[in-house]
């Protein structure tokens, strides 16, 4: 792995919060068990600012000039990226926190926080955001995979997927049962699955839109 590509794997912590002193206690706790984490001082900051793309999580506090903790969480799941956060709060309540559990937050913590409750979130946000992007490159390499496979195969994929026997393929197809094999054949090659558990997983892992669309 080159150097690049190796900084390209460590964790980065993101800190948004108004108040320059946590941003920098947190910055510290961080550095002190060697994760790298950058700070902000709103949510506006964050947006227009041209971070690298690591693995990670946010600390958002939720009460801030502008744009709130909560509405940044909103903003990012609008867009499509689903970065972990743990929220902070001096004025929490129970409704809020409810609606940051809910809408996907790994924690909520009241300041002042103690150091291991911090530590143990940012480590539940960091193993989270871990999962989370290696699904996404399985996702990615089953969708590569499958943009491989003829309109034809396609069909008998998403049949097989529904547990469809190869006679009730062919009736539904049109087609015989010796065609039917043969494109279970080329679909299992193309899609690199050893077995017909592996080609439904791999079906049920793409992308709703790809499996919706397909005839």
């Amino acid at each position: 792995m080159t150097v690049a590509a190796a900084e390209s794997e460590r964790p980065l912590v993101v800190i948004v919060d108004d108040d320059a002193a946590v941003r920098t206690s947190i910055e510290e706790l961080m550095l002190s068990v060697g994760v790298d984490a950058t700070g902000f001082g709103s949510t506006r900051e964050l947006l227009e600012a041209d971070l690298p793309e690591r693995p990670g999580c946010l600390v958002l506090d939720v009460r801030m000039p502008g744009s709130s903790g909560l509405d940044l969480q909103q903003h990012l799941a609008a867009t499509g990226n689903a970065k972990p956060i743990i929220f902070l709060t001096g004025h929490g309540d129970i409704p809020m926190t409810v609606q940051a559990m809910k809408a996907g937050a790994v924690d909520f913590l009241t300041k002042p926080f103690r150091d291991q409750s911090m530590l143990d979130a940012v480590t539940a946000g960091i193993e989270r955001d871990l999962a989370q992007r290696a699904d996404a490159r399985t996702v990615k390499q089953f969708a590569d995979r499958y943009a491989t496979l003829t309109a034809r195969e396609r069909q008998v994929l998403k049949l097989v997927a529904l547990g469809r026997l190869n006679k009730q393929i062919a009736f539904e197809l049109g087609i015989t049962e010796v065609t039917v094999k043969l494109h279970r054949s080329g679909v299992m090659k193309k899609m690199q699955a050893a077995s017909i558990g592996e080609l439904i997983r791999a079906w049920e892992m793409l992308p709703a839109e790809i499996r919706e669309r397909t005839t």
